[in-house]
Order: structure tokens, then C-alpha cells, then sequence
């Protein structure tokens, strides 16, 4: 037995199951990652990140300059304010409102708006599908009676079946 375990052609085999049972795996793992959403996903985490560079930019080099000139301050993030010990720095938390206002805004105008826009035109040019009727007519008093009915309500008639319905198929068996 132990001499067995210790085979060489043996341990060749146990390798070899390894390494098979190892690459089908890595074929799981290479059809995951291969699948539309998982890189349509890291694309898009990547464009954000991109893009959340370019709005804290905008707002730290551009707009919060712009703000100081207002307040007196040649840069919001050294707007603070001292509390004993406790420096409170409200400035940056005013850049960060603003970097998150702009990108909301901006993801809003370019993205979630025109693909709404989209959505709601392909809707109209796309054939509504009829709904099957739930009513009738009463033949006797031309009131609205269930489909599925056999007596009138107002009037008590007994009523013919109703075309394609289960108490016709019932009715001719």
C-alpha cells in the first residue's frame, strides 16, 4: 500500500487529475469573467473613476476658487473653525458636497435622462399587445357581466357561454 502511494506512475496520475481538475476551473473562471455584465462592469467602474477624477478637479481648481472669491478665502478646504482643541474644516466638506451635486447632475443630464428619453420613444413605436377582454355584454339587459358568468346580475338571464371560455368546453362535452 504504501509502496503504491509512493509510485511514480502514480503520483504522475494524481498530477495529472490535478492539473486537469486545475484548468477546468480556470475555464469556469475565464467564461465568468468573458460574460457581458462582468466587463461591461469594470469598464464602467473604471470610466467612473476616471470621471470622478475629473469632477473633484473641476470643482477643488475651478468652482471652489470661484466660491473664495465671494467669502474672502482664496480656497474653500482652508475654510475651518476652531473648537478648543477640535479643528472643525468644513471647506473640504463643501468641496465634497459640490464634487457629489456636479457628478449626480452630470449622470443625470447625460445619462439617466436620455436613456429615459429612449425607453419612453420605444415604447410608443412598439405595438401594445391586446388584453383579453374580462367582460360581456348581457345579451338581454346590455349590462357588463364577468366573462366567466352565467347568470346576468341585473337581470338573472341565463347567459349563452361565453366564447373560448372553460364552461363552453364543458357545456359541449
Amino acid at each position: 500500500m504504501a509502496r503504491d502511494l509512493f509510485d511514480r506512475d502514480n503520483l504522475m496520475n494524481y498530477g495529472r487529475r490535478g492539473l486537469q481538475g486545475g484548468l477546468s476551473t480556470l475555464g469556469g473562471f475565464q467564461k465568468f469573467l468573458l460574460r457581458g455584465n462582468v466587463v461591461d462592469l469594470a469598464v464602467g467602474v473604471i470610466i467612473g473613476a476616471a470621471f470622478n477624477n475629473v469632477v473633484q478637479s473641476l470643482v477643488k481648481d475651478l468652482i471652489t476658487p470661484l466660491i473664495g472669491l465671494f467669502v474672502q478665502q482664496k480656497n474653500l478646504s482652508s475654510l475651518a473653525t476652531k473648537y478648543g482643541e477640535q479643528t472643525f474644516a468644513y471647506g473640504d466638506f463643501i468641496n465634497v458636497v459640490l464634487s457629489f451635486i456636479l457628478t449626480a447632475a452630470v449622470v443625470y443630464f447625460l445619462v439617466v435622462k436620455p436613456i429615459n428619453a429612449l425607453h419612453d420613444r420605444y415604447d410608443r413605436l412598439r405595438p401594445k399587445k391586446e388584453e383579453a377582454p374580462t367582460t360581456r355584454e348581457c345579451p338581454f339587459c346590455l349590462s357588463e357581466v364577468a366573462l366567466k358568468a352565467t347568470r346576468c346580475a341585473y337581470c338573472t338571464a341565463q347567459l349563452p357561454p361565453a366564447e373560448g371560455t372553460q364552461a363552453q368546453a364543458a357545456m359541449q362535452s
